[in-house]
């Protein structure tokens, strides 16, 4: 009984493999002559459309990356060094060239932004302290990349008295290696001596108390 059981089994078994054999048969004899061909197409083009689109992106990453990796790349102006000539409109229309302050301490100082937070309570200590900055022989210019209305505007606001120099086209601040990856100026300082070579340079400075340091480096510089 149990050996029967087994043959049948064995005999079911036997007759699926042969359906399964059938099957095959039939399912390679339907498949067309040339779609071996046809599935290395397939593959070729799915394959140049992945190199094309990497491609694609490696193309976009550069062009996002480089132009602030090009600013970045640009050196801050050391102590000892020429400070690096300019020729900017402030809030008042006319030109203004560091040339125009030779014999003068310059004290140039680059923001981010008119009427941001940290950019107006820096400037308000500077104006704070400007006849101490008078007193030192010393004139004070900011710099950021905004229009000259913007500064018009920040300086009537906020009762500023100094230049503010507007750089819209980038140049000068990537010359004194202060272009953020923002496309901004960082709040970098640069203290000028009157023959026109870099005294002192703050980077990332501090608003609040920004003004003090400079007032104290311009007494230690006439000692």
């Amino acid at each position: 009984m149990f050996q029967s059981g087994t043959d049948d089994r064995c005999a079911v078994c036997h007759t699926l493999q042969w359906g399964k054999g059938m099957t095959d048969d039939k399912e390679r004899s339907s498949v067309p002559p040339d779609f071996a061909g046809r599935a290395r197409n397939v593959v070729c083009s799915l394959q140049e459309r992945a190199t094309n689109l990497r491609h694609r992106i490696f193309t976009a990453f550069a062009l996002l990356v480089l132009p602030f990796a090009a600013a970045r790349a640009a050196e801050v102006p050391q102590i000892g060094q020429a400070a690096p000539e300019f020729s900017l409109p402030s809030q008042e229309g006319g030109p203004v060239s560091l040339k125009d302050f030779r014999g003068q301490w310059v004290v140039l100082y680059f923001y981010p932004k008119d009427m941001t937070p940290g950019c107006t309570i820096e400037a308000h200590n500077f104006q704070r302290d400007l006849p101490k900055y008078e007193q030192q022989h010393a004139v004070i210019l900011g710099v950021s990349v905004d229009s000259t209305d913007s500064h018009k505007e920040f300086c009537t606001k906020e009762s500023l008295t100094f230049k503010l120099l507007s750089d819209t086209d980038k140049k000068m601040v990537d010359q004194y290696g202060s272009l953020g990856s923002h496309g901004v100026a960082s709040r970098n300082t640069f203290l000028i001596d009157p023959a026109g070579k870099v005294a002192r340079v703050w980077t990332g400075v501090i608003p609040a108390k920004h003004s003090e340091e400079v007032l104290a480096a311009l007494s230690e510089a006439g000692k």
